[in-house]
């Protein structure tokens, strides 16, 4: 008879290996617990590891992004440009994890499949699914807000005999586990469904080839110009000089982005002083037209739609054909309600005689065939299908696990009208379960490398605090999550965020017809989330049962 092989047994478990989960798995190790980390790839970098596709790069400035240089980890990191490539910032990564010499501490290609809290023992028992277990006193998540893939629920997907990918599975290069297989598109028909983020990044790199591309668009996005540039050596050496400078500046906005907002509203202003703000803004690169223009810009819709026509004026501008232009021209909610896609020579694109724009709000797919899409009465013969339709944000991911706290209930259930948190750290009945850049966090609606870095800081404060007290068990109380979750709601709820149907609402479709709709963002800002939480501690950690 074999004999039971006993689980293995550590203080923490940190479920995924992106800049965030590096950190706190490098923290906590430095601290003197025992870590043990997993993730699904065969190396570190999280998002950078996943999304290869041709285009991707950083929306956020990259000497702003680098949260390991809050500790010094490196400050010899040279970047080469304003907004870095996907090859860089993987590379970054790479670097990062030889510099905290965290490979050691990881499993890859290994994903948490089950995990359940043992009420005997006040442990978390996991399953892997390599049929491997471990059991841990802390588990913390670091899967972030967009890495459960979504595919559009279409017939047919599985019949097309060309090539098909997600943008966010992009094949690697064989030869090169850290690289992109370069796919070539010249003399192929392509098809690219989706223009948000990831598509308008995407679609200017596919035309530049491709014998014919067709982009299918349901909802269009106000996009606004990148601007990258090169960072010569001399900026660099500025930038290195007042790096410290700079992070505190980065950590002090409520986003987490370099940008500050114009303090006055929008109806203050006149005409042509909201004219010469908004071309100053668009002329700059990066966010600083969605987060330094007027403060009432998510909260008043006058003010909104003086930027939002601005914005609408150029697109007509850049897009020869009127028709197309207006489709291009978002219609269903306000500017900056959903992430504002940043893009180079995006909306040129459409000018192209070998691109078509098609409106499948107008005329919905109806299905994949063997040899393209099928839209309406119409159907386009492809080469190439390209899915840029994005994730199931922020609480995704949690559901492709099987998580259950006290007396077993599942997590999913628990979130199931939408997410329930303290300080979007904490679950109530899931005792010692941390959720890193989460719902209801101050990282989330956030420049993740800053924000995500301090919250990894001030959790590991709080495990220290508790191994210093003698304590194992930490669950937030009742009312102090109901407190807090209903804090998160009536603040989403007084902004313009609530107009769209962006990645950080959970949208629920009742079968009485009925809907509900949750905010899964905390959007009162970085700094005031960081003040609430500093209090929290501060009071030993109040709003937390510990034992």
């Amino acid at each position: 008879m074999l004999k039971k092989v006993e689980a293995r047994s550590v203080d923490a478990v940190v479920i995924g290996a992106g800049i965030t989960g590096m950190y706190q798995t490098y923290v906590l190790r430095e601290m003197g617990f025992s870590v043990q980390g997993y993730d699904g790839s065969s190396n570190v970098g999280g998002t950078w590891y996943w999304n290869r596709y041709p285009g991707c790069r950083l929306d956020t400035e990259s000497y702003a992004y680098g949260y390991f240089g809050l500790k010094g980890i490196m400050p010899e990191w040279t970047w080469t440009e304003r907004f870095a490539s996907q090859p860089t910032m993987l590379r970054y990564c790479n670097y990062a994890a030889d510099k905290m010499d965290i490979r050691k501490d990881y499993q890859f290609n290994t994903r948490v499949s089950r995990a359940h809290f043992n009420e005997s023992t006040d442990m978390w028992d996991l399953g892997l699914d390599d049929g491997s277990e471990v059991s841990c006193r802390y588990l913390i998540s670091a899967v972030g807000p967009l890495s459960a893939t979504r595919m559009p629920n279409i017939a047919g997907i599985e019949d097309f005999k060309g090539e098909s990918f997600h943008t966010s599975r992009w094949p690697r290069d064989p030869s090169d586990p850290n690289g992109a297989q370069q796919i070539d598109f010249s003399n192929k028909r392509v098809g690219v469904i989706g223009t948000g983020a990831t598509g308008v990044q995407v679609i200017p790199i596919v035309a530049k080839s491709a014998k014919e591309l067709v982009v299918f668009q349901r909802s269009p996005n106000w996009c606004t110009p990148l601007g990258n540039t090169p960072i010569t050596e001399d900026e660099m050496v500025k930038l290195r000089s007042e790096y410290e400078k700079i992070l505190a500046f980065v950590s002090s906005t409520p986003t987490g982005f370099p940008y500050e907002r114009n303090m006055k509203k929008g109806s203050q202003t006149t005409p042509e002083e909201r004219q010469e703000l908004f071309e100053s803004l668009y002329d700059m690169p990066g966010y600083g037209i969605w987060l330094s223009g007027y403060r009432d810009l998510l909260t008043s819709k006058a003010s909104n739609n003086y930027l939002a026509e601005f914005i609408a004026n150029k697109i007509r501008q850049r897009v020869k054909d009127p028709a197309t232009a207006e489709k291009l021209i978002p219609k269903d909610h306000p500017f900056g309600t959903k992430r504002v896609p940043m893009e180079t020579y995006y909306y040129e694109v459409y000018n192209q005689p070998n691109v078509k724009l098609v409106d499948v709000r107008e005329t919905p797919i109806t299905r994949v065939t063997p040899t393209g899409l099928q839209v309406g009465d119409k159907t386009y013969d492809l080469d190439v299908i390209v899915y840029a339709t994005g994730f199931d944000a922020v609480t995704g991911s949690l559901d492709l696990i099987d998580i259950r706290g006290r007396g077993g209930e599942p997590l999913k259930q628990t979130w199931d009208d939408g997410p329930l948190t303290y300080l979007g750290l904490q679950v109530r009945k899931f005792p010692n379960f941390f959720t890193l850049v989460g719902p209801h966090n101050g990282a989330t609606f956030c420049n993740v490398g800053v924000c995500g870095g301090l919250q990894v800081e001030w959790v590991s404060r709080m495990l220290g605090y508790m191994r210093d007290h003698k304590l194992v068990y930490s669950e937030p109380l009742e009312e102090a999550q109901d407190k807090w979750t209903q804090q998160v709601y009536e603040d989403f709820s007084k902004t313009l965020l609530t107009e769209a149907d962006a990645w950080w609402v959970k949208v629920k479709n009742h079968p009485d017809g009925t809907q509900t709709r949750r905010a899964m963002v905390h959007v009162a800002g970085g700094p005031e989330y960081r003040k609430f939480c500093e209090d929290i501690a501060s009071r030993d950690y109040e709003g937390f049962v510990l034992r």
